[in-house]
């Protein structure tokens, strides 16, 4: 079953000049994984780093994108699970079902 997944990198503190050309790659590599549909959304962040919200397989496919991410940008990752809005909106209407009851 596939889970979603906010990945927030943080890049090692290296001269952003230095690390130009190897930023221009990471963007045709997340291209093939929005066009795969694997990852939902990504945004640039503000001074440098990137977030991304990855609907995978299992735990292994995100430690492989993970890892290829850090190929390309040497970075640290928050990863964040994410529960579907529809799955949240039923949880909550059992809930208050159940403190009727």
């Amino acid at each position: 079953m596939p889970a979603l997944f906010l990945v927030i990198s943080t890049p090692r503190p290296e001269r952003p000049s230095d690390m130009a050309e190897r930023r221009q790659s990471f963007w045709p590599w997340i291209g093939r994984y929005e066009a795969a549909g694997v990852c939902k959304q990504v945004y640039a962040r503000v001074g440098r780093g990137a977030v991304a919200v990855f609907d995978v397989e299992s735990n292994d496919q995100l430690h492989r994108i993970l890892n290829e991410w850090a190929d390309i940008i040497p970075a640290e990752f928050d990863v964040y699970p994410l529960v579907d809005i529809e799955a949240t909106r039923k949880m909550l209407a059992a809930q208050v079902a159940m403190s009727k009851a």
